[in-house]
């Protein structure tokens, strides 16, 4: 890999770098929110555009909702996944697809 002129950042893309963070729900539990890319074997992966947010507890997948987000939105990711930890922390949210749904649509400013 070449290296990166002094003053410019990387690329940072969802496609290759998943954004996780880790909440401790009300009950004691730890979920880890990740937004990626969606595993899918019958789609080449240049070609999956298809960015999740997946809730994953004890290592299980508890829940998956498809977003808003492209692979390029790796900052907006972040914001994302930080805003439905902190909601699940606080027992606004629950780890449930039906819950974090809504705002997966939403691309955070």
């Amino acid at each position: 890999m070449a290296p990166v002129p002094d003053g410019y950042a990387p690329a940072v893309s969802l496609r290759a770098h998943p954004v996780e963070e880790t909440a401790t729900l009300p009950d004691g539990r730890e979920v880890v929110v990740r937004i990626g890319l969606l595993d899918d074997p019958y789609i080449k992966r240049r070609e999956n555009d298809t960015i999740t947010l997946d809730l994953l507890i004890g290592g299980e997948v508890e829940a998956t909702v498809e977003t808003v987000l492209e692979p390029q939105h790796a900052s907006e990711a972040r914001a994302l996944a930080r805003e439905v930890a902190a909601k699940l922390e606080s027992g606004e949210l629950k780890p449930t697809a039906g819950s974090v749904e809504h705002i997966a649509l939403t691309i955070p400013g």
